[in-house]
């Protein structure tokens, strides 16, 4: 390479798992293609993300195309950043900010900055011929514990179930080949218990992966998980997580939580909750109160002592985080690049979460491409836990599949997290 520069910049529209439309982006290097990286989309969202815009045309994608984010790429991004170093990813980040001029990326759209942030780093990676994970951090080498998704609910499906995600953790795998493995043979079980009480029907799958079934509450999808964990054989190497998502089923008017026709304040609620974990070992809750409840959060986790994910809470924002963090709300960041806009924004989160003793769990969105870029993300920030859907669908296995590739690429430095998940060596 003769330098670094970028020499253009081009954005297209594509589709995710959903048939929604997205932005992808490449960009050029020297007059070679050199990075190109897809912007995922969220269906549970928090209303403090930054925006992603869409054309809002019904007669195209009913309102869901992206064409004038892709037109902001390829006018207004691609104009200013032609000639800039592709190294240069902080600056490159924080000019498309200024470009932008709005608090939330509403002008451009966060998915057209996401875009061309992601790209850009990817570019600066294959233009040094190294990883992604290498470039971003040198001394990568935690190989992170997969959250599988094997119960879906919530806006992931169509069924009764509130709580968004069930989730298995295989922390007693000794390297995510293993884990895989695990989890696989589980779900297999799991599949036959679900077949056998609701039905070859019940086996539909929801956006991420995991079964759809008529379940309902709390407590039955925890029974199933348990006695499929027992049957599979792996009691000893299983703990349990969740997603609550607890905002889309929380009144605001009315100041209570509906779940499974039941009404619950919030001290009754973290009284559940409670009550859960002392019945099954889950040692990790997502959003288990609604997005703005920083109080309650502080509340639940001095009480359950868990992991304790803060996702529509925090955003991936620092700002929110400092807020999560001088009331003690929650321990633990959901990391997630397209809630704040720019790989540089989405970094600093990080690196504040750790400097604060917060956990950092990476996370696809129900709206996910064949991209494994997050895979790349998870190792660089040797944060040790990664959700990204089950291993049933191509945007989902491309990501467990580019994290066999770093494990074998690491070797004997890898260091599979385990029991260690919420704050790895």
């Amino acid at each position: 390479m003769s330098n670094f520069r970028i020499s253009e910049i081009k954005a297209r529209q594509i589709i995710d798992c959903r048939g929604w439309p997205t932005v992808q982006a490449d960009v050029w290097v020297d007059g070679r293609l050199m990075g190109r990286a897809d912007v995922p989309a969220g269906r549970s969202t928090g209303s403090h993300e930054a925006h992603d815009l869409r054309d809002g045309d019904e007669r195209w994608y009913r309102g869901l195309g992206v064409e004038k984010a892709v037109t902001n790429v390829n006018n207004d991004i691609a104009s200013v950043l032609r000639g800039w170093d592709v190294t240069e990813q902080r600056k490159i980040d924080m000019e498309m900010n200024e470009l932008d001029g709005t608090p939330n990326k509403s002008r451009l759209g966060a998915n057209a900055i996401l875009g061309v942030s992601l790209a850009v780093a990817r570019a600066a990676a294959n233009a040094c011929g190294v990883s992604l994970y290498r470039y971003i951090n040198p001394t990568s080498h935690v190989i992170p514990v997969p959250l599988m998704n094997f119960l879906n609910g919530g806006k992931l499906t169509a069924n009764d179930l509130e709580i968004q995600e069930f989730i298995i953790m295989p922390v007693g795998a000794t390297s995510y080949k293993e884990s895989l493995q695990m989890t696989t043979e589980i779900n297999e079980v799991l599949r036959d218990l679900v077949i056998e009480r609701y039905g070859i029907l019940a086996t539909n799958t929801g956006d991420e992966g995991g079964f759809a079934t008529p379940m309902r509450g709390i407590h039955e999808p925890f029974e199933f998980l348990s006695r499929a964990v027992e049957k599979a054989g792996y009691t000893d190497d299983i703990v349990y997580a969740m997603d609550c998502a607890s905002t889309h089923w929380y009144d605001k008017e009315k100041k209570i939580y509906e779940l499974d026709g039941k009404a619950y304040d919030r001290d009754a609620l973290i009284g559940l909750y409670k009550e859960m974990t002392e019945k099954y070992p889950i040692v990790s809750m997502e959003d288990p109160l609604e997005e703005d409840d920083f109080e309650g959060y502080a509340l639940l986790t001095k009480e359950l002592g868990i992991q304790i994910v803060g996702d529509d809470l925090f955003v991936t924002n620092v700002e929110r985080l400092r807020q999560g963090i001088q009331k003690g709300a929650a321990n633990a960041m959901l990391f997630k690049v397209n809630q704040i806009g720019t790989l540089s924004e989405a970094l600093d989160a990080a690196e504040f979460a750790y400097r604060h003793n917060y956990g950092v769990q990476v996370s696809e969105r129900s709206g996910e491409t064949e991209d494994p870029l997050i895979s790349d993300l998870v190792v660089a920030l040797n944060s040790g836990q990664i959700k990204t859907g089950m291993p049933v669908r191509g945007e989902r296995t491309s990501k467990h599949n580019r994290l066999l590739q770093i494990e074998e690429e690491l070797g004997t430095a890898a260091t599979y997290a385990g029991r260690n998940f919420a704050k790895p060596a």
